[in-house]
C-alpha cells in the first residue's frame, strides 16, 4: 500500500501551505483553507488524519477535467470518508478562493498579503495525477494529512 503524505508546514491568515510526498519523495506543494476547530463550509482545511483515495467518475468537475485532459483523465481523485465533508478532491487552483474545502497543488508558492498562493498548479496536478493513477490501478492508496504548524 502506498501513501500520499500531506505535511502542513505554514499557516497564513486564511490559508494552509503543505508539502506533498509519495513514498517519501517530494512531489509538489499543497494549499488548503485555514485549519479551524469548528468547520466553516468551504473555508476549512481537511481534518488531519488518514483517508482513502478513490476515483470519482461523475459530477461537473469530473466532466470539466475530462474535457481538459481527454487523454489522461480517469476520474477526479477524491479523498473519501472525511467526517462532515463530501466531494473533497485534489485539483488545480492557485489561492484559497479556488479550494472550496479541497486540496490544491502547485510547483511553487508565494506569500501575498498574508496568505499563500500556488504557482504552476496545472503542471503540478498533471505530475501528481499521473503518479497517483499508476498507484491506484494497482493498490489501495491512502492520504495522510499532518499538521506540523500550530493554528
Amino acid at each position: 500500500m502506498s501513501n500520499l503524505v500531506v505535511k502542513r508546514i505554514r499557516q497564513g491568515n486564511n490559508s494552509t501551505l503543505s508539502e506533498i510526498y509519495i513514498d517519501n519523495k517530494f512531489i509538489c506543494y499543497g494549499l488548503e483553507d485555514a485549519i479551524r476547530e469548528v468547520k466553516i463550509k468551504g473555508e476549512t482545511a481537511i481534518p488531519a488524519g488518514k483517508y482513502r483515495l478513490a476515483l470519482n467518475t461523475y459530477g461537473a468537475m469530473n466532466a470539466r477535467y475530462k474535457r481538459k485532459f481527454p487523454e489522461l483523465h480517469l476520474g477526479m481523485v477524491e479523498i473519501k470518508e472525511v467526517p462532515n465533508y463530501s466531494y473533497v478532491y485534489i485539483h488545480i487552483g492557485n489561492n484559497i478562493g479556488d479550494t472550496a474545502g479541497c486540496l490544491l497543488v502547485g510547483e511553487s508558492w508565494e506569500l501575498i498579503e498574508g496568505d499563500y498562493e500556488l504557482r504552476r498548479s496545472r503542471k503540478a496536478y498533471l505530475t501528481l495525477y499521473q503518479k497517483l493513477i499508476r498507484l491506484m490501478v494497482k493498490e489501495s492508496v491512502l492520504i495522510e494529512i499532518s499538521n506540523l504548524v500550530k493554528n
